[in-house]
């Protein structure tokens, strides 16, 4: 069971509101689950959605540099980046890893994702955009002892330590160019409250604009 707390009846919630009208978003690895409703949700939230789907060519920089040069081209800017994109490989033990698929998998889940990052972060900054980098990376980043592939487990570490180096440098850049009001933490208790984060418990959710990862 959820703990919840009763919301004031002076809340007003309008689920009408469209979260991304006019946003221009590119997502990878969007053709199939979570990428592919991500998309539809974006979409139906006023977003217009770019995808890309051939994940194992994201470890290549021309393709990562096209797809964003066509976005920026087509649409004018990039509001959202959503670095979904990742491949397993077969679960070995570790005497038995396949250093050719582990390589494959660093390839598309790390270097592919960072050089999203990369150059979509660049267009951001030169269109001067309020923009937000979104990464999906894994439990078994966070969690010892997962029976998840070696290679995986690994990039998925490594993604969420990206992540956080990103979110350093869009606290230098100042992508979203905004300061801390009462609003973002009703927000973000709004979310917390509602059947949004249904497969949300026990959670930490800090909301102070990146200042925890800077300061640590």
């Amino acid at each position: 069971m959820r703990g919840r707390q009763l919301l004031s009846s002076d809340v007003f919630l309008n689920y009408s509101r469209l979260l991304l009208e006019g946003k221009i978003v590119i997502i990878t690895g969007g053709a199939s689950g979570i990428g592919a409703e991500a998309a539809r949700l974006f979409t139906e939230h006023g977003a217009r959605v770019v995808i890309t789907d051939v994940q194992d060519k994201l470890g290549r920089k021309t393709e990562v540099e096209n797809a964003i040069k066509f976005t920026v081209e087509k649409h004018g800017r990039i509001d959202v980046l959503f670095s979904n994109a990742g491949i397993p490989e077969p679960l070995l033990d570790i005497r038995d890893l396949n250093l050719e698929a582990f390589d494959r998998v660093m390839a598309v889940n790390v270097r592919g994702a960072a050089a999203f990052i990369k150059h979509g972060a660049r267009a951001m900054v030169e269109k001067k955009t309020r923009g937000s980098i979104v990464c999906t990376t894994s439990v078994a980043s966070v969690i010892a002892g997962t029976v998840v592939p070696h290679g995986y487990t690994a990039s998925k570490h490594a993604l969420k330590e990206v992540s956080e180096i990103e979110e350093i440098f869009s606290e230098t850049a100042n992508l979203k160019g905004i300061v801390l009001k009462a609003r973002h933490v009703a927000d973000a208790a709004l979310f917390l409250a509602s059947d949004d984060s249904a497969y949300v418990s026990g959670h930490n959710l800090l909301v102070d604009g990146g200042f925890s990862v800077v300061k640590n």
